[in-house]
């Protein structure tokens, strides 16, 4: 007999009843249109619900998750979101959300096999050879998996910053900003990693910036 995940279902239930107990117009204002004002690119670890991070209602984030928060120029399904949320939704922000204590980074890091997986996690390696020099400058274990997934956020939002997506939408004037933001599993807190890029001229001075302090 095939198993049905009914507590879930009744969770669902009970959820969408609070919600229109507090406010009624909920779902109808959903059914019109979504009009997010953010894309977050993060890790699909199940520890690190995005919206519920910021304190978000469904239709207030337009979200794309992968293994490790990457962000490829040849995957087309992250490259697809993109699209849509820089073109159709116009969103604002672009948020490259990586995590601390993140199982795709360790395994970069520490060459662990699991398999199909191991060809993805190659350009999280690709960033540890980058980088091999400073990451190596951390005082333990820890502090090295902390820095390289430090490190892996900042190269997203770079190879976010260079995609052709980005930079038509600045060279038509549109308002939009990358930012580079990391997660304590550990304590629930996000923190700001103090990269923000709302132009090709910040980008260019973003990057010397990180090589300058990585060297």
């Amino acid at each position: 007999m095939t198993q049905k995940l009914t507590d879930l279902l009744a969770k669902n239930r009970e959820w969408a009843e609070r919600i229109k107990h507090t406010e009624p117009e909920f779902f109808a204002k959903l059914t019109a249109q979504q009009k997010p004002k953010y894309l977050w690119i993060g890790c699909a670890d199940s520890r690190v619900p995005c919206t519920q991070l910021v304190d978000l209602l469904p239709g207030d984030m337009f979200v794309h998750r992968n293994v490790a928060n990457l962000v490829i120029h040849t995957d087309f399904n992250c490259l697809s979101v993109m699209q849509y949320a820089i073109e159709v939704l116009k969103v604002e922000h672009i948020i490259v959300c990586g995590h601390y204590r993140c199982g795709g980074i360790q395994a970069a890091m520490q060459h662990q096999e699991f398999g199909l997986i191991d060809n993805w996690l190659r350009h999280v390696q690709d960033i540890i050879h980058k980088y091999q020099s400073y990451i190596n400058q951390q005082a333990d274990e820890q502090g090295r998996l902390d820095a390289l997934c430090e490190l892996n956020v900042m190269e997203q939002v770079v190879n976010v910053c260079e995609n052709t997506l980005v930079r038509n939408a600045w060279l038509k004037g549109q308002q939009l900003t990358v930012h580079g933001w990391i997660y304590g599993v550990e304590d629930g807190l996000l923190r700001d990693l103090d990269l923000s890029i709302s132009s090709t001229t910040e980008m260019k001075a973003a990057v010397a910036h990180l090589q300058q302090k990585t060297t």
